[in-house]
Parts: C-alpha cells; structure tokens; sequence
C-alpha cells in the first residue's frame, strides 16, 4: 500500500534493506570510515555517550534542587555541572546526534547512496571529540552562554580550554554545513522533485554555515581576552572592550542554534511519517517553503535573547519583538501540515504499534506546549518585567529541545534499529522508555513553567522555602529521575536486542490494519 501511494519523484521512500551492519564493521571501519552509513553509526553512538554523560550531570544537580538548603554541591561545582550539562547535551547529543541520522538517510531518499564531502564528515566529528575533551578537562562554570566578562574571570586557570572548545565546535559545524548543503541537491532532480529532506539539510546547512562564523569569533575572542595574546580587548570591558559586541555576535548565533537541531528533527518527521502512514505528506510546498521562511527568519532575532538590557530599545526592540512573531509562522505550517497529514486517513495499528511513531507522536505535541510558551517570551514587557531569567525559559526550551528535538532523535534511531542491526528492538522495554520519557518530560517541563510563574530564578544552587517553590523543585527533580529511569530501559533494550532482538522482517514497517481492509487515503497532491 504504502509503495504505490508515495510520490518517489519527492525522494525514494524511506525503506531499505535491514542488514547486521553495526556486526559486519570493524573497529577501523568505525573510526576512519568514509563510508556514510559507518560515520552516521559514529556519531549517533557517540551522541548516546553525550546524552549519558549530559544526563548524569542533571541528575546530580536535580538532587541538590529537590529540597531547600544545601546538601552536597557547592555554588562552584553546580555552576561547573550546569554548564556542562547544557552545552553537552546541546552541541554534543542533540545536533550531533540529528545530522548523523540525516548522513544515513539523506543519501538514500535522494538516492545517491554515498555521502559528498565525507571526508570533511570525518573531521567534524574528531574536531566535535576534541572540543568534547576540552571541556571535560578545562570544567568551565560560565553557563554555556559563556557571557563576558564572567567567563574568562572564574578563577579556573583551565578556563580557557572552554574558550578553545567553543572555536573548535565552530569550526565542526561550519564542515557538517558545508556537507550537508553539498548533498543537498545532489539527487539530480528538478526543485519541484527534492525531498523535503533535501530542502531541510540545505536550510540548516547554510544556517551553519552562516551562524557559526560569530561563534568562531566569540570563542577566539574569549581566548585572546582571558589569556591576553594581545593588546587590544575584545570583551573584556576593563580594557576597553565591549561586552555589547559579545551579546551581539552570541545570539547573531545563539539563536539560529536553535534550528540548528531543530530542522533536522523536522526532516525525520517529513522521512518516516510517509512511510509509516502509507501516503504523501498533506502538502509539500507549505513544507518547503516552511524551511525557507525559517532559514530568513532565523538570524536576525537573536537580541530578543536580551531585550530586557539596555544595548536594545525603542523602534529597534520593537522590530524584534515583530521578526520574533513572524518566526512563529513557519512552524505552525510545519505542524499544521503534519496534523493534516495525520487526519487524511485513518491511522494504520501497525503505526500505533511502532514505537518511533509513537515518539513522534508525542515530539508534535511537545512542540506544540513548547510553542505556546514561547509567545510570551517574545513579548517585550512580559519577559522584561516577568519571565526574563526566570524557570519559564528553561521550560520552553526544554520542550522545544528535548520534548521534541531530543525524542524525534530516538525516533529516528528507533526506526532505523532494524537497517543497523538486522533485528527488531524490545517491545516491552521500548514501551517501557516511552511512557517513562513522556510522563517524565511533562513533570519537568510543566513543574518547570510553574517555577518560573512563580519567579523562580535560574542559575542559583539554593533557594528559600517560598511557597510553591520547594515543590515545583521537587516535582522537575522527580520527572528528571524518571527521563533518567526511561535512558536506562532504552540502554538495556539496545545491548539487549542487539545480539538477542527477533530478525528484522524484509520490511520492518509495514503498513498493516488489523482488519485486514485497507483505509481509503485521501489522494496526494
């Protein structure tokens, strides 16, 4: 059913054939491999080691924050956890972990069946580990916005090893940009044809592409300024330099960083929605211009970040504050197009069954509460008078981040399961993750949106016992347990069905009702 109803002038449909391809590699296949499926296993294995080692860090600071007063960590050691907690999952778990998914799959839907430039792939990913183990050395505790001049007067005479990861995780995303955009269009088909895959990685490519240059510059900036290499200060206002310059070039990239993971999740919902439901997405061209508006949007509204300081006013802030709303579009064409597609025609049980549908599922609603959250943080008087560095902001983008980046990423990795290993996961402790995840991301994130309506604020290791405090703590730390508590189902099943998981059917994701009569589809574009 599937086969016939999907348009494969729009990119071949997502099914390939399932293989023991993690047994058939050896180690050296695994490290110096250019071969796209072998680079793609690397890094999404190597995001799973970032998400435990991101996770455990939250985990720790959770049980200091569950109760007031302060019970084994001090303000030194939580900043440190903190901030490698944020920038480890970020830019070492969920943007790696998305583009090594799109590395597997981009060749494929296209039909090219090799990755262009895997070379500069290859050396994106060392560049990635090498910042990774600067950071785990050097043990920044400058939050990772790594705000001048702050960051460079810690007291930590290792400090500048984070200045040096923050370049060098520039420079690994400015090469997986510069791949992604190379593959492309590298299917030799008209615009009309591409995948909507196609036009997520170029969209993001050339997000990296652009956004990483200022980061490029605030990590060489930070370094110079911390160690004096020169004369002349960057950020460092005690000598002349400009703490404004430094919020500017940030968010000139710290807020495309948001799409950075953000539209390649997107591409896997656009991948295996087709395929699990049995036809064509509702629209196509809502969902190609959706990623072009996004590209556009994405750069300029990273002073909304800071509206409430001085360095923005007047018409300025106002502009913002429009180009900020604006950016709400895109995604509501990206979601409305996904519901639509959801209601064409009746939702096959064999979808129901899968469990990367079922995360799917729940990623679309997370972006949704995320994306309802975020209406308020544009707005200029509420978040500069109410939520600015208030709990109200990690709520909206753990929901954002996690709630939909971080579970359309096992998403993937379920769905591809089957074409890694040759075998089918556990479904009884897959079940067993999902309910934990959602339940548990919805705790936290809600108990998050509760402590910044009560003006919790961020960053802080202690805490009064003000009403409604300790128990929105309470209940983010119990939902941060149990996200943990699904990790560790999700482990077990992996090592567990890798060698003992039932042989993966010729197709591991067929489009079956349990009548046995096909649904009528509504007719594709």
């Amino acid at each position: 059913m599937a086969e016939h109803m999907y348009k494969p002038a729009r990119g071949k449909l997502a099914h390939w054939v399932p293989q023991d391809l993690i047994g058939e590699m050896s180690i050296k296949d695994l490290l110096f491999s250019n071969d796209h499926r072998h680079i793609a296993i690397k890094g999404i294995f190597t995001a799973f080691i970032m998400l435990a080692v991101g996770g455990f860090f939250a985990l720790v600071f959770r049980a200091e924050l569950a109760v007031p007063g302060v019970q084994f960590l001090g303000a030194k050691v939580y900043m440190t956890l903190m901030t490698m907690h944020g920038m480890v999952m970020v830019f070492g778990f969920l943007i790696p972990m998305v583009v090594s998914i799109c590395y597997y799959m981009l060749p494929r839907v296209l039909g090219t069946d090799r990755l262009y430039w895997a070379g500069a792939a290859q050396w994106s990913y060392w560049i990635l580990i090498a910042a990774a183990v600067l950071l785990v050395i050097g043990r920044p505790d400058f939050t990772w916005t790594a705000y001048a001049p702050m960051s460079f007067r810690t007291g930590n005479p290792l400090i500048w090893m984070g200045h040096l990861a923050i370049f060098l995780v520039a420079v690994s995303e400015f090469l997986a940009g510069a791949v992604l955009v190379r593959n492309a269009f590298s299917g030799h088909t008209k615009l009309s044809q591409t995948p909507l895959m196609a036009w997520a990685a170029g969209t993001i490519g050339l997000l990296f592409m652009a956004s990483v240059l200022p980061l490029g510059a605030v990590g060489l900036g930070l370094l110079s300024d911390g160690l004096h290499l020169t004369n002349v200060a960057f950020f460092d206002p005690s000598r002349g330099g400009s703490v404004q310059l430094f919020l500017y070039l940030f968010w000139t990239y710290g807020h495309p960083a948001v799409y950075l993971p953000f539209v390649p999740a997107i591409a896997i919902i656009y991948t295996i929605m087709p395929r699990f439901l049995g036809h064509p997405m509702w629209s196509y061209w809502s969902g190609v211009v959706a990623f072009i508006l996004l590209a556009i949007g994405a750069m300029p509204i990273g002073p909304h970040h800071f509206q409430p300081v001085y360095t923005i006013s007047g018409g300025y802030q106002r502009f913002v504050q429009i180009l900020t709303m604006l950016v709400f579009i895109p995604s509501v064409l990206h979601v409305f197009n996904w519901i639509s597609t959801l209601f064409m025609s009746p939702i096959p049980d064999s979808a129901r069954r899968a469990i990367p549908f079922k995360f799917m599922i729940f990623s679309i609603a997370f972006i949704v509460y995320g994306g309802a959250t975020a209406f308020l943080n544009a707005q200029i008087a509420p978040d500069s008078d109410f939520i600015h560095n208030t709990y109200w902001i990690p709520a909206h983008f753990h929901a954002m981040f996690f709630g939909f980046v971080g579970q359309m990423a096992i998403a993937g990795f379920y769905y591809l399961f089957p074409y890694f290993t040759g075998r089918m996961y556990n479904q009884g402790m897959a079940n067993a993750h999902f309910w934990l995840w959602q339940i548990g991301l919805f705790i936290k994130i809600t108990g998050m949106g509760v402590a910044g309506y009560l003006y919790f604020p961020r960053w802080v290791y202690d805490y009064l016992a003000v009403s409604g405090w300790p128990e929105a703590q309470l209940f983010i730390s119990i939902g941060g347990f149990l996200i943990g508590l699904g990790f560790l189902f999700f482990i077990v099943n992996v090592a567990w069905s890798v060698r003992h998981g039932r042989p993966a059917p010729a197709d591991p994701w067929p489009v079956e009702f349990d009548d046995e009569m096909e649904a009528t589809v509504a007719p594709a574009e």
